[in-house]
């Protein structure tokens, strides 16, 4: 206990949310247990984004399993491996595609979230292109001998923007991204503040109208439901050309598409669904990530899930070898199983020092005492019920709380007394109470 040391304003996000049962964003690492194999196939696929490749990955597992705790805990990988990261969650508002907005909505999100190492909680979007103009700025002065602020300068630096977006406008909507990003430069040029924002208005999916775009930037497109996945396609090769390893999406709750009623638009979300994995296994992409989350039910139904779209789930559905109960990391879809029984322990075990240390006193609960409660869980939800980490969590940190809120009660009077079979207090000890469990 002495050695665990962890910022007050880590620990306060780590309790705040693991007693809401919702994943938080800072600390993921001080309560990390088990998905090494999971977490080993992401990263071989980070290292092939960084070499110019494509990743698309399936994390699947039913509520409470750890989706989201993988995805954010990949997610701040990414970004210490200097990864440009973006991550948004689907909901009736946001979607792959709609007729209201809502891929384009999905877009703003991902935009707004978009995060770097230095800017870890979004809104990296304006430092991306100051550190890389800069950049720009520093090397042709070294370089040409120019001074800063002579107009011979700008034009070098304006040529070296465009000779950085030139392989860019071959792809579609190439060339108006590489004309807004000229414009970002030229309002950061001339000091012209209105200029920036509209250049940045127009990278955020923030135009409403072609007209509107065209009389602030010159430019005849703006990005909407249509083409904005296409806009990420430009993203992740601009970041990888000004020195990052690439992009990274992260898009949960995709069970969400599972939910749309009308067949026609669940239907037209799959099919965009498609062309993303179609891009990402086939080369079409390069330095790009895709990780969405879902549960089971999202990719197996074959009335509304992903399996109801032959075209997907001709792609999805897993092999002879692969499906004989036997995981297979490097395929598409990570089926998260549940985590063991010796790996909640370890979990219990890290959030009664947390908790501690948080609220400075000394941890209460034993081992026994730990695994006593790990022996009520899985009995109070049946031997046939899956245990997932969220359930398991929320009721530890109630109790955590509740004990230490209420020092008149002990851990028996709030659990119940343990049913101890003789050999384990005479002989089995510890052993003793970790021999009940498959382990």
């Amino acid at each position: 206990m002495s050695e665990l040391r962890i910022p007050k304003r880590v620990s306060t996000a780590l309790v705040n949310s693991l007693t809401a049962g919702v994943v938080p964003r800072i600390g993921l690492e001080h309560i990390a247990v088990g998905r090494l194999p999971e977490v080993e196939a992401i990263l071989r696929d980070m290292d092939n984004i960084a070499e110019g490749g494509a990743a698309f990955k399936l994390i699947t597992g039913r509520y409470g399993s750890g989706k989201s705790f993988l995805l954010q805990m990949i997610r701040n990988y990414a970004m210490d491996r200097d990864f440009v990261v973006a991550d948004a969650d689907l909901s009736p508002e946001r979607r792959l595609v709609g007729t209201k907005g809502q891929g384009l909505a999905t877009y703003r999100e991902l935009m707004s979230h978009l995060s770097t190492r230095t800017r870890p909680d979004g809104g990296a979007l304006e430092l991306m292109l100051q550190k890389w103009i800069m950049s720009l700025q520093q090397a042709a002065m070294q370089e040409t001998g120019y001074a800063p602020g002579s107009p011979e300068l700008g034009t070098e630096v304006e040529q070296r923007i465009y000779a950085v977006t030139a392989e860019m406008r071959g792809l579609v909507h190439g060339f108006d991204f590489a004309k807004v990003l000229a414009a970002y430069w030229n309002g950061h040029k001339l000091a012209d503040d209105g200029q920036k924002q509209d250049a940045l208005r127009w990278l955020r999916g923030e135009f409403a109208t072609r007209t509107e775009a065209r009389n602030a930037l010159g430019v005849g497109v703006i990005i909407d439901d249509d083409n904005w996945y296409d806009y990420m396609k430009l993203w992740a090769e601009f970041t990888g050309a000004i020195g990052y390893k690439g992009l990274l999406l992260f898009i949960d709750e995709g069970v969400n598409l599972y939910k749309i009623t009308n067949s026609v638009s669940r239907q037209s979300n799959y099919e965009k669904l498609l062309t993303m994995f179609n891009d990402t296994m086939q080369g079409k992409a390069e330095r790009l990530g895709i990780f969405i989350g879902g549960t089971p039910q999202f990719v197996e139904d074959g009335r509304r899930g992903l399996f109801s779209y032959e075209a997907l789930r001709s792609r999805l559905v897993a092999g002879r070898y692969g499906g004989a109960g036997l995981n297979n990391y490097t395929g598409p879809i990570i089926a998260l199983e549940m985590l063991s029984h010796e790996e909640i322990l370890v979990l219990l075990q890290k959030l009664r020092d947390i908790h501690a240390l948080h609220y400075g006193y000394a941890p209460m609960l034993t081992q026994a005492q730990l695994v006593h409660f790990m022996e009520e869980a899985v009995g109070r939800l049946g031997a046939d019920e899956l245990l997932t980490p969220r359930e398991v969590v929320r009721d530890f940190m109630d109790l955590l709380h509740t004990l230490s809120q209420h020092p008149d009660l002990t851990f028996e009077q709030l659990v119940g007394e343990r049913k101890v079979k003789p050999a384990e207090t005479d002989e089995g000890g510890l052993d003793g109470f970790l021999a009940e469990f498959d382990l």
